[in-house]
């Protein structure tokens, strides 16, 4: 069972932490998306994880074996550990067939063998019909698939991806992270996957790990991630979200521009600054008050108005000069100028820690 468990995880470059007392748990057969911008750490963690960089501090096991340590660290190609980079790292002289038997031939396993796994794993990757083809005679899509069924035929315990789609267009992008999907649920590898898309990472993982300045602000299944952020930076990464700042009035109220705003998630402190996010489509729109909803109704007046298609984008000033985002249905226009309310649903405002 091949459960990858880092425990302190650190990596300084002189003084500079950048992947910052990392613990995490991964159970066998499941999709971790290790999310962030540039610069968080998630790469060299997964560098780390491959053995091609040495941990400063705490330690790595993989199905319980200690692979990394600042005493020890196991080769990567002692780790039954298959990474795919951005590149794809294609060797372009050869066919399909032959990158995707490259590490089979390595091991020196029988032709016939080595014949009957490529035939299958090529079915399975809809790869069958390029077979002979050269990796210039492919699309970025098609040689992605190649990456992957190279990666995944010589059964390794885990599979480390670095921003595999990054290098496809919009299209090929949305479409290949089913295929990731899908070729996880088939072979249950435990997988680590690098990307700072959330659209990826939401539509692929299991888990998701969401990092910033080294350390994970938040772990959590993409639901949890996306509904209940923890902090303002999940919030804001994840997703669109207004956050609101404000005086915590009790443990569970926020004044913003003036009104008291219920919200839930983190106990608050009276007194102090605080914060809340609410979702932009969330956020309810009308000319007027809304009969018989007292609660969480801001007054504003609408600076923007944007039609895109299938929504409206509205950007409301509030009475102290917040700025908000409404995303509603494209039906009714409300005028730039125009006296606006605002309610904004309690269950849906999330107190957020600092």
């Amino acid at each position: 069972m091949a459960a990858v468990e880092l425990r302190g995880l650190t990596k300084r470059y002189g003084s500079l932490a950048v992947v910052d007392s990392v613990s995490l748990k991964i159970d066998h057969g499941l999709m971790v998306c290790l999310l962030g911008p540039s610069g968080c750490g998630k790469t060299t963690t997964l560098r780390l994880i491959a053995g091609f960089v040495e941990p400063s501090a705490g330690e790595i096991a993989v199905g319980g074996t200690v692979v990394s340590s600042p005493a020890r660290t196991l080769p990567p190609e002692n780790r039954n550990m298959s990474m795919i980079f951005q590149s794809y790292a294609l060797w372009p002289h050869m066919t399909v067939t032959d990158n995707v038997a490259y590490g089979l031939t390595l091991r020196k396993m029988p032709r016939v063998e080595i014949a009957k796994k490529v035939a299958n794993i090529l079915a399975t990757t809809r790869l069958g019909p390029l077979a002979d083809r050269y990796p210039g005679e492919l699309s970025g899509g098609q040689q992605q698939r190649v990456a992957l069924a190279r990666a995944l035929i010589v059964e390794p315990e885990t599979l480390l991806l670095d921003e595999p789609l990054s290098n496809l267009d919009a299209n090929l992008r949305e479409e290949m992270r089913f295929e990731l999907r899908r070729l996880h649920d088939e072979y249950r590898y435990t997988t680590v996957y690098v990307t700072h898309d959330q659209s990826e990472a939401m539509t692929t993982a299991d888990l998701i790990a969401v990092m910033n300045h080294g350390k994970i602000e938040q772990l959590g299944s993409p639901e949890e991630i996306y509904d209940r952020p923890r902090s303002e930076f999940v919030a804001r990464f994840i997703g669109a979200a207004n956050i609101l700042k404000g005086k915590a009035l009790d443990r569970d109220h926020v004044s913003v521009a003036g009104v008291p705003l219920r919200c839930i998630g983190a106990a608050l402190t009276s007194g102090s600054d605080s914060a809340i996010s609410i979702r932009q489509h969330e956020v309810a729109l009308a000319a007027a008050p809304p009969a018989g909803t007292s609660d969480n109704m801001l007054p504003g007046t609408v600076t923007r108005n944007v039609f895109l298609g299938n929504s409206r984008d509205y950007m409301v000033e509030l009475a102290d000069g917040t700025q908000l985002r409404a995303v509603t249905a494209p039906h009714a226009s409300i005028p730039q100028g125009a006296k606006v309310w605002l309610h904004l649903p309690p269950e849906r405002c999330r107190a957020l820690l600092g």
